[in-house]
C-alpha cells in the first residue's frame, strides 16, 4: 500500500525560510506537511503558503505547555485547545496532537508532577480526554494523543506506552480521538513494534517514522520500517504517515531515504 506522506517541517527543510519549505515538500513528492506548534507562526502566511503549493497540513500540536494530567490546568488547557482548533481550521488543517505533560524548548517536560499520584495523573488524564473528544466532535478537527519516549527526548513524560493511550481512546470511543503511534518514541520506550500494532492499532490516527536510535531518516538505524508498513497495512491503516525526523546529513538525503522505502 503506497501512504500518504506528511513531512513535518519543523526538523526537515531548516535549510529554507519556514514559508518555502510547503512548496519544498510538494515538489519532493509529500501530501501534506505538519509542524510543532502554531503560536509562533503567521497562520495567514502559512495557510497562503499551503495553498500556493498546494499541500495539506495534516496538523500540529494543540497543547503547548499545558498538561492533560494536571487538575489545576484543566480549563486552561481545554480553552488553548480551543485556540488551536480554531487555528487548526483557520490554515485548513486535520488535526492537532496532544500529550500527557506540557513540553517545553526542545520538547523538554517541563514538570513531572513528582508530587501527584499516578491514580491522579490517570484520572485527569482521562477526565480531560473526554472533553477533548467532544470538542473534536464539535469542530471536525481530529486529536491524536502521543506517548512520548523517557529515555531520551521527554524524561519525565507520564504518558508512555501505546498500551495506556489506545486503552483510553478506546474507552472513551469517539472517531475524532486517536492515538499517534510514533515508532521511534515506541521503538525506545517499549519495543514490540509490530505486536503492538496488531493490538492496537485500530485506534491510531496518525504514524511518525524515525530511526532509532538517533532519530534520523529510515536505514538509519535498528528498525524494519518495511515490515512496520506492511504490518500496519494488515491492519486497515489508512492514515497518514509523517516523516518526524532528524536528517542525518540534509533534507534532500533524508528524502531519499525516504522514497525508496
Amino acid at each position: 500500500m503506497n501512504f500518504q506522506k506528511s513531512a513535518c517541517i519543523e526538523p526537515m527543510y531548516s535549510e529554507l525560510p519556514f514559508l518555502e519549505r510547503f512548496q519544498a515538500a510538494k515538489q519532493d513528492g509529500f501530501e501534506f506537511v505538519e509542524f510543532w506548534g502554531w503560536t509562533d507562526k503567521d497562520l495567514d502566511a502559512v495557510k497562503a503558503a499551503a495553498e500556493k503549493a498546494e499541500i495539506g497540513i495534516s496538523g500540529f500540536n494543540g497543547d503547548a505547555e499545558l498538561s492533560l494530567i494536571d487538575p489545576s490546568q484543566k480549563e486552561a488547557y481545554l480553552a488553548f485547545l480551543r485556540r488551536s482548533v480554531e487555528a487548526a481550521k483557520k490554515v485548513g488543517a486535520r488535526s492537532v496532537t496532544i500529550h500527557s505533560n506540557g513540553l517545553g524548548d526542545g520538547g523538554m517536560v517541563i514538570d513531572h508532577y513528582d508530587e501527584l499520584s499516578d491514580t491522579v495523573k490517570l484520572c485527569t488524564m482521562f477526565g480531560t480526554l473526554k472533553e477533548c473528544a467532544k470538542i473534536a466532535e464539535e469542530s471536525d478537527i481530529s486529536m491524536n494523543l502521543e506517548p512520548l519516549n523517557v529515555t531520551t527526548d521527554h524524561v519525565g513524560n507520564f504518558l508512555q506506552t501505546t498500551r495506556m493511550a489506545a486503552e483510553m481512546t478506546r474507552l472513551i470511543g469517539s472517531p475524532k480521538l486517536k492515538v499517534l503511534y510514533d515508532a521511534y518514541h515506541m521503538q525506545l520506550n517499549e519495543g514490540s513494534l509490530c505486536d503492538n500494532i496488531r493490538a492496537y492499532g485500530d485506534q491510531f490516527g496518525h504514524i511518525h517514522v524515525a530511526d532509532a536510535p538517533g532519530r534520523h531518516e529510515p536505514g538509519t538505524g535498528e528498525i524494519n520500517y518495511a515490515n512496520v508498513f506492511a504490518c500496519l497495512e494488515k491492519t486497515g491503516y489508512t492514515g497518514l504517515i509523517g516523516f518526524e525526523l532528524m536528517p542525518k546529513t540534509s533534507t534532500a538525503e533524508a528524502v531519499k531515504a525516504i522514497m525508496k522505502l
